[in-house]
């Protein structure tokens, strides 16, 4: 049995430390979703996710030494998590979908990080956690039925299939073992990079096109470029996936449920995106079922206390 596998039949508690690390990542993650709406009216949508791999790439490549994984996994980490992830969102962000709920729906990776996660390593879930997952569900649907003219079928579908690819990219690096996550990262980025600009060329007029979108485009968009580089790609899937690398992936992979707190919270007060009662409720809901699973393995501790 695993070390993970091993830590997962026990009650769990993350450390206080890990989990402040965890909602400084959610943090950044659910307040990009306003920084991409606004870089996207600069920048065509798989050509800003190349922009942002080209400079999670570039210059770290040169100062961080290749990571101990094999090319096969910075490959399948690098494609799942910059296209299949982030061109399709951005794709989606573009038009098909409002960003508060785009990140919201792409919370379905975690139950697809746990469900890989149930099947390559074993671990299965806690009666709390499934109580847990089906409170958040609650929310999550609360939300997906209140669409409006913002949000199409086709948008919808789109970032469910980002969920998914998320879910690949997390159990890739856990596979990874114990490496260095940012290195991993970094030059994982170099895979993501490729097919983001041919994709480009493809579907969004060729060099003329990019090199026009990229020459016009003000210092704000550029900004934006870097924060997703830097601050989402660099900080938050390095942490991210040294979190993973450390904890079971049922206690871990709920925290991303709280991206939609902040990324409905942002896109309401910079974008103006309304924030009505039954979002609240949502919101709500989302956030006790993280609260379950994170903090009733001591509750249960502490009370038996006393019982």
């Amino acid at each position: 049995m695993s070390k993970l596998s091993a830590k997962s039949e026990s009650a769990y508690q993350l450390p206080i430390s890990h989990l402040l690390l965890a909602l400084a990542i959610v943090a950044v993650w659910g307040t990009n979703f306003v920084v991409i709406k606004i870089s996207l009216a600069s920048f065509p949508p798989f050509l800003f996710a190349a922009l942002r791999y080209v400079f999670a790439l570039l210059p770290m490549v040169f100062f961080v030494p290749r990571p101990k994984a094999s090319w096969t996994s910075l490959c399948v980490y690098g494609v799942a998590v910059g296209v299949g992830q982030f061109g399709v969102l951005y794709l989606a962000i573009d038009g098909n979908i409002s960003p508060g709920l785009a990140s919201l729906v792409i919370q379905t990776q975690v139950f697809f990080t746990i469900g890989f996660a149930m099947f390559f390593a074993k671990e299965w879930l806690k009666l709390y956690q499934v109580v847990a997952l089906a409170v958040a569900i609650t929310g999550l649907g609360i939300i997906a039925v209140h669409t409006d003219a913002t949000t199409t079928a086709l948008g919808l579908a789109m970032v469910v299939f980002c969920g998914l690819s998320w879910g690949i990219a997390n159990t890739t690096s856990r596979r990874a073992g114990s490496i260095n996550m940012f290195s991993y990262v970094v030059w994982a980025s170099a895979f993501a990079i490729p097919p983001l600009f041919l994709l480009a060329w493809i579907f969004e007029g060729g060099w003329g096109s990019m090199a026009a979108a990229m020459s016009s485009a003000p210092t704000g968009a550029w900004i934006g470029v870097l924060w997703q580089s830097w601050a989402n790609t660099l900080f938050g899937y390095a942490a991210w996936g040294w979190l993973l690398s450390k904890h079971p992936a049922a206690v871990v992979a709920p925290a991303p449920l709280l991206v939609p707190i902040f990324g409905m919270g942002a896109s309401a007060f910079f974008l103006s995106e309304p924030l009505p009662l039954w979002k609240i409720l949502a919101a709500g809901l989302v956030i006790a079922g993280l609260m379950v699973n994170l903090f009733w393995p001591s509750l249960r501790i502490r009370l038996a206390r006393y019982f």
